[in-house]
C-alpha cells in the first residue's frame, strides 16, 4: 500500500528565474532546500505543504513550470 501512495503523489517542476544577490539569507537558504542554486535550473519535487512554504518565500525568484 506504501507503494502505491508514492506514486500517486502529485509533483511540481519549479525553475529559478532571478539571482539571490541582495535577498536575505533565510531566502538563500529556501533556494538551497529547493535545490536551484543558478538562474534556469529546473527541478521537479513533490508537492508538499514544506515545498509550497519554501516556493513562497522564495515567490519573486522561481517560476512554476508544471504542476502535475
Amino acid at each position: 500500500m506504501t507503494e502505491e501512495k508514492s506514486q500517486n503523489r502529485k509533483m511540481v517542476t519549479i525553475e529559478q528565474i532571478a539571482s539571490p544577490i541582495r535577498c536575505p539569507v533565510t531566502q538563500r537558504t529556501a533556494l538551497v532546500g529547493l535545490g536551484l542554486n543558478k538562474i534556469h535550473r529546473r527541478k521537479i519535487l513533490q508537492d508538499t505543504p514544506a515545498i509550497r512554504g519554501m516556493i513562497a518565500k522564495v515567490q519573486h525568484l522561481v517560476c512554476i513550470v508544471d504542476k502535475n
